[in-house]
């Protein structure tokens, strides 16, 4: 086995550790979104698009007829 320096032991004696610590509880949980966050478009914006798709599609479908 190589000889190792006291830095070096150092560091594996952190690392072993944290696997430790980890093996012991097993990895933490990735945290749920808060319901209360922000959406990311504001609700002005999401009218504005519905209103432009809803509307595209109605004067399609009036040309479509005429």
């Amino acid at each position: 086995m190589a000889i190792q320096t006291p830095k070096q032991r150092i560091a594996n004696q952190k690392f072993n550790k944290k696997i430790e610590q980890s093996r012991k509880l097993g990895k933490k949980k990735v945290k749920e979104v808060d319901p209360s966050s922000k959406p990311a478009l504001s609700k002005s914006w999401i009218y504005l698009l519905a209103f432009l798709i809803i509307g595209g599609g109605i004067l399609e479908l009036i040309s479509s007829f005429l």
